[in-house]
């Protein structure tokens, strides 16, 4: 059950307050919970503590960091439970798949923990002449310094685990400000580190709207700001002043089902409809755009149509539910006009297309215009369109027609479509024989052209919450 009040947490420490904010049930709009709202000057307190904790933190043993991220893994598995309910009931996500996101919370500190201890540098051949004889090179890495983090309402668990999980391993003492519509998450892993032995000041996680928060992107004393969201990020990146910014800003991601794919069909849109409307569809890797071989063209479209009608939806708690509410009404009344738009101009609905309140129907479409903007923009929602190319170049050209690049899919048997695939297809990540929604969070996971900069994953994540020092010696 969820707590009546949470507090936030600044320098390592819980803290209440008389100014709250609600957190709603996002089924039945109900207050689920309340969380203490931080004062204005909260950020500069934070950001102030993480400072003073900088060298604590570089001085903070790899050992002692894995400690506490093995902390972590183990008190997150006895109350799996628990942040599984909070996740279904603040986020809106079927419970099964709250419980598969808190597994996969519990993987990325798991991996955190075991790259906390192998963070090494290199030694360097110096002597490439005669007048450099008896120089040798050596590298390390070393911790930043203070960072800041924003992150998404959609992944409340595992998206902050990203970002703080690699923060404990490099040694950055990091200041977090979670969405405000699912804040409970992060708040909870807040209170587990604040079990730990964690210098005071290493971590503070506080509930600021937008107005307060702006100390975490501008404050030059931060040496780095990673924000997970939407296209606000390049206006964040333009005000962070000399601080590395790594951004993660989301897609409408494509996939492409070859000719040769006719005999694996149910395979093939098994995987669709759960990239599709998996967590109503609420993905930044989500299948938005289907692109199929004219020859199955049509026996795909059948299937697909069939298996999403299937689909059923409700309140996330029932275990038999797939398709729960999306974050709030506003976003479904986006995506609906965005349907409506489309259909509007052509596009044929062939199921779904339907909402009430923030309950929208999983909606496939066809003839969708290429510049309507369910096909240009992120729909972020329970919505996929599908359209059908004659050739592979057709194929990678459409794909690419877009402003968004994150990651993208291909079925395929051909091992040269595959390879052209992650040659020609402008992603941050081609997946071969599944869906672009697949993630496992060991690997480089970022975009480019709108879709952001930098590269997430923990490896890659410590790797920019770090730079390397250089040593040269001279022997004799």
């Amino acid at each position: 059950m969820l707590k009546k009040n949470y507090p936030y947490y600044l320098a390592n420490r819980p803290v209440t307050s008389k100014d709250t904010m609600d957190v709603l049930d996002k089924y039945s709009g109900k207050v689920a919970t309340r969380v203490a709202v931080p004062d204005a000057k909260a950020a500069e307190k934070a950001i102030a503590a993480a400072v003073k904790a900088t060298a604590p933190m570089r001085a903070f043993k790899p050992w002692a960091r894995q400690a506490v991220l093995q902390h972590c893994v183990e008190r997150f598995s006895k109350r799996r439970d628990e942040l599984a309910e909070a996740l279904c009931i603040e986020a809106g996500k079927p419970i099964k798949d709250a419980a598969g996101e808190v597994t996969r919370l519990i993987e990325t500190f798991r991996i955190a923990a075991e790259e906390s201890v192998r963070i090494n540098g290199e030694t360097l051949n110096l002597e490439l002449a005669g007048r450099l004889d008896g120089y040798h090179g050596y590298t390390k890495r070393v911790p930043l310094g203070p960072v800041s983090f924003i992150t998404p309402f959609n992944f409340p668990l595992n998206l902050v685990a990203h970002k703080v999980a690699p923060a404990i391993a490099a040694g950055c003492p990091f200041v977090l400000k979670p969405s405000e519509k699912t804040p409970i998450g992060a708040l909870i892993i807040g209170e587990i580190l604040a079990e730990t032995d964690l210098p005071r000041g290493a971590f503070s996680i506080l509930t600021l709207d937008g107005r307060h928060a702006t100390p975490l992107v501008e404050d030059e004393r931060l040496k780095l700001l990673s924000f997970t969201g939407g296209q606000i990020g390049w206006d964040l990146k333009a005000r962070a002043g000399h601080k590395k910014v790594t951004l993660e800003l989301g897609g409408n991601a494509a996939c492409i089902v070859d000719a040769d794919q006719a005999a694996k069909l149910d395979h093939v849109v098994q995987r669709l409809i759960f990239g599709a409307f998996y967590q109503s569809g609420q993905s930044c890797i989500g299948v938005q755009r289907i692109y199929a071989h004219a020859d199955i063209y049509e026996a795909l479209k059948r299937k697909l149509v069939a298996a999403t009608k299937k689909l059923k939806a409700g309140d996330p708690k029932d275990k038999s539910v797939f398709l729960g509410p999306m974050i709030d009404e506003a976003a479904a009344e986006r995506l609906h006009g965005w349907i409506l738009e489309a259909k509007k101009a052509g596009g044929k609905i062939l199921c779904g297309g339907k909402r009430k309140g923030n309950m929208l129907d999983a909606t496939l479409m066809e003839n969708v215009p290429t510049d309507a903007t369910a096909n240009r923009k992120e729909a972020f929602g329970p919505f996929a369109l599908l359209a059908p190319f004659r050739n592979f170049d057709e194929a990678v050209a459409m794909v690419n027609d877009s402003d968004y690049g994150l990651q993208a899919g291909i079925f395929t048997d051909s091992l040269t479509h595959a390879m052209r695939a992650w040659d020609e297809l402008e992603q941050g990540g081609v997946v071969v024989n599944d869906i672009p929604s697949f993630r496992v969070d060991n690997m480089p996971y970022g975009g480019v052209k709108l879709s952001g900069l930098g590269r997430e994953g923990v490896r890659y994540a410590i790797e920019d919450m770090t730079e390397l020092r250089l040593m040269v010696m001279r022997q004799g």
